[in-house]
């Protein structure tokens, strides 16, 4: 065997490559450690000279720097010469066999120490060294590991990196030469004195800095508010700078000082005088003020948001604007309560949008805002945009004349609150006639108003109004107009209870829309609420089908119905949308008359036998809900009689009224002779409608216990709702054995609208337990699915699933139809930016399909 440490040559031929790379490793890391001091001071030091540093210091520290470097210099060398330990090869063996399953390098150059007279412990030992022979083809070169943390913990040699790559991107290895400049004896000092320049565009126009000396043309484009900076090198006053850009008086001082910075304020000429020097015409290109402009037709959506386009320009980009706008008031038409002087106000100024990412320099956007419920809607206004660049210049577009957008209201009575909340906050001299017009309009709200709460609060802001007068705070002025506005919305969106009242509601809405020349914009967004409000109608028609159909079991066999399709109803309201979008407003109303009749007269035609225990819950809490409406509706009216008796008493008492008084007073007497006798049945009245409000709760409770869906997140819902119904109804039994009827119908009015919430999340719940049980609910349904029909008249198919009479595809192209379905499908569920409950839907379509 060779000797110890010398593995045999025979053995060690399948890693001969990997035990020599290994070992270079090895050299390379020891290499590494011992000199990383040296490298790092010498790569700094290569860095500070391209960056020019050491001219600009005086040439003692330069030269007080050199001996400090070489110094450093030395103990670097000295210390890699002294931590330098060459390695050896069986290190680099015992490496590479470290890596490796088994040693098999060392068992490869093992000799059997016992049983070698033994045939069969020989026979082993030979297979043994065989199998880690074999193992050697599988060795590969360990990679050296070239880190230093541990010697250099405050990564000194990351900081020589650092300044040697921002050498490589603003220096240059010129520089170093300059070093030899540093002494009478240097090389350029006998040659002559030398010079450098560099021109520096402002910040914000993005452009290069331009090194002079590299420019040989006689003129120079240079940007307003340059910057120039001048290095001279050699003999003082030897060369000398001539220039008239920068406005500043020279001396023959200051022409010759070896260090000049100055800003170009207008064009000129430059000029270095002397060996080697060089003049050029300095030409001043002028920031021109950025432009702006109003661009495109100005939209308004439905609930009011203002699209306001404009494009903007700079020669280096706009940095921001602003919209500044002001009454017309020249344009206003000064009837009615606008004739008096309005209270003065100040201009509205909203921030001009900017794009986010990209170029400023000449962009198109749009200013989306909401000026509803200022006191200038719908009002002839003048509109100024005003932009600003990065050097403030400001610029101005041309002033216009246009109508502020703003919501506008389609219910006539919210559209007349409105018009008096302008006229509050025009001015508060107006506050005496808009009481007595908001009265006129209320003194019959059984006609007017469809529901007690927009009249309680119609109450409550004339009772404000009429108490604060003329003297009025401008802190009331806006409570109020805030008031009256809540007051619109509730007017103009309605309170409904079904789906027949939105549906109706949605018609009125569309048809005073007609009337009264909306926007594009505005009639499709009704129409959409037209179509959502049909399809709950729809929804609705389909549960009371299966109420009616063991009533009524002739209503599916009957050969005297017409039947429509779905795709039917929808090409008649895209007909009414497209006849409003022509302007062709008569056929419009005349089809939109044809739709209330067609919706109105729709019956269904499927009859289901029984009722799951979510329709008998759905069923219950409606009644449960006309009972809380019908209770409600009685204690408006007894609310309104009390509020009617008390008003006409007051009347009868002032004087100056001969007409009020004359019908008041007898009207009056009548009913103070019908009441006297009579309070013990009113107070028994009151009691009699909280011990029903108390009845109805305990129904309520007894429905919430027993409701379906329970784990489920819409079910948990209907029970919140249901509960907090039920302590609505408490709270209305309260106040009407109190006598506090007011209390009692705002009461009333929120459980009503929790039952409506528990209604729809009960739904939500049956429909999911509909989806998760379809086939089974296919089975258990039986009967011939041809004759269960919906209200449009489709057949309803198997696993409860709605199906047509017929094919909707009947050609060749089916599947070509159903592959490009499919990809649609795909791409939209890929597109992150689409709503959360979107992208579940489209997931759970690629799931079935």
């Amino acid at each position: 065997m060779p000797e110890t440490g010398q593995p045999r040559p025979d053995i060690l031929s399948p890693i001969k490559w990997p035990l020599r790379l290994t070992l270079w490793g090895m050299a390379a890391e020891r290499i590494t450690r011992a000199f990383w001091p040296l490298w790092s001071l010498l790569i700094a030091t290569l860095g500070l000279l391209m960056l020019g540093v050491q001219d600009m210091v005086a040439v003692e520290w330069v030269w007080v720097s050199t001996v400090v470097l070489l110094g450093a210099v030395g103990w670097a060398v000295w210390r890699g010469v002294r931590m330098l330990h060459w390695p050896r090869r069986s290190e680099a063996v015992a490496r590479l066999d470290g890596t490796m399953r088994g040693n098999p390098i060392q068992a490869a150059l093992d000799d059997q120490a016992i049983g070698s007279a033994d045939t069969g412990s020989q026979a082993v030992w030979q297979a043994h060294q065989a199998r880690m022979r074999k193992r050697l083809a599988e060795a590969r070169a360990v990679e050296p590991d070239l880190r230093v943390a541990k010697a250099d913990p405050f990564a000194l040699r990351y900081v020589a990196l650092l300044a040697f790559a921002v050498a490589l991107v603003f220096g240059s290895f010129l520089r170093v030469s300059s070093v030899t400049a540093m002494g009478p004896s240097g090389s350029d000092l006998a040659s002559g004195p030398a010079w450098e320049g560099w021109m520096e565009p402002p910040g914000y126009t993005r452009l290069p800095s331009v090194y002079l000396n590299d420019i040989t043309a006689p003129g120079i484009d240079v940007p307003e508010g340059a910057q120039i900076t001048l290095r001279m090198y050699g003999e003082v006053g030897a060369l000398s700078v001539d220039e008239s850009v920068s406005g500043r008086s020279l001396t023959p001082e200051t022409a010759q000082e070896t260090a000049q910075d100055f800003a170009v304020a207008h064009s000129g000429r430059l000029a270095i005088d002397g060996p080697g020097g060089r003049a050029w015409e300095i030409s001043v290109t002028a920031d021109a003020p950025p432009r702006v402009a109003r661009e495109g037709e100005i939209e308004s959506s439905y609930e009011g948001d203002a699209q306001i386009p404009f494009t903007a320009r700079d020669d280096y980009g706009v940095v921001g604007g602003t919209a500044r706008i002001t009454l017309a008031l020249d344009e206003v038409d000064r009837s009615y309560l606008l004739a008096t002087e309005p209270e003065p106000r100040e201009a509205i100024e909203v921030p001009l949008p900017m794009p986010i990412a990209g170029d400023r320099a000449e962009f198109t956007e749009t200013l989306v805002e909401n000026f509803s419920e200022h006191p200038w809607a719908n009002l002839p206004v003048k509109l100024e945009l005003n932009v600003t660049d990065e050097a403030g210049q400001a610029g101005a577009s041309d002033i216009e004349t246009i109508t502020l957008p703003g919501r506008r209201f389609f219910d006539p009575l919210a559209a007349a609150i409105i018009e008096q909340r302008r006229a509050l906050l025009w001015t508060r001299d107006n506050v005496p006639e808009i009481a007595r017009i908001l009265r006129a309009i209320s003194y019959l709200p059984d006609d007017v108003f469809r529901s007690a709460v927009p009249y309680l609060r119609l109450r409550g802001v004339l009772r404000d109004l009429e108490s604060s007068g003329a003297q009025m705070t401008g802190e009331q002025q806006d409570v109020l107009a805030k008031a009256m506005w809540d007051l619109a919305l509730i007017l103009e969106e309605g309170d409904l209870a079904s789906a027949l009242e939105r549906l109706q509601r949605a018609q009125e809405r569309l048809s005073e829309a007609m009337k009264n020349g909306a926007s594009e914009q505005e009639i499709a967004e009704l129409m959409q609420e037209l179509r959502e409000a049909t399809d709950d109608y729809l929804r609705q028609l389909s549960r009371q089908a299966q109420q009616n159909a063991e009533d009524n079991p002739e209503m599916s066999q009957s050969q005297d119905m017409m039947e429509m399709s779905q795709n039917d109803l929808q090409r008649m309201m895209d007909r009414i949308q497209e006849l409003m979008e022509q302007g062709r407003m008569a056929e419009a109303q005349e089809a939109l008359e044809q739709l209330q009749q067609l919706m109105e007269n729709m019956q269904v035609t499927q009859g289901q036998q029984g009722q799951s225990p979510g329709e008998q819950a759905m069923e219950g809490l409606g009644e449960t809900l006309r009972e809380q409406q019908g209770l409600s509706d009685e204690a408006f009216r007894q609310f309104q009689d009390q509020f009617n008796q008390g008003q006409q008493g007051q009347q009868g008492q002032q004087p100056g009224q001969p007409q009020q008084g004359q019908g008041g007073d007898g009207q009056q007497q009548g009913q103070q002779g019908q009441q006297q006798p009579g309070q013990d049945g009113q107070q028994s009245l009151e009691e009699s409608l909280a011990d029903r409000q108390q009845q109805l709760r305990s129904e309520l409770n007894r429905q919430r216990q027993s409701l379906p869906g329970a784990g489920t997140e819409p079910g948990e819902a209907a029970r919140d709702a249901l509960r907090r119904a039920e302590e609505a109804m408490d709270g209305a039994e309260e106040a009407l054995r109190d006598d506090d009827l007011a209390g009692a119908i705002d009461q009333q009015s929120q459980a009503m609208e929790a039952l409506r919430e528990g209604m729809r999340s009960l739904g939500e719940a049956m429909a999911q337990q509909q989806q998760q049980n379809q086939g089974q609910q296919g089975q258990q349904q039986g009967g011939n699915p041809g004759q269960q029909r919906d209200p449009l008249g489709r057949n309803a198919g198997a696993n409860g699933q709605i199906g047509t009479d017929e094919n909707m595809v009947q050609d060749e192209d089916v599947y070509r139809r159903a592959r490009e379905l499919l990809d649609e499908i795909r791409r939209r569920s890929g597109e992150g930016e689409r709503p959360e409950e979107e992208l579940e839907y489209l997931e759970r379509l690629l799931e079935r399909f």
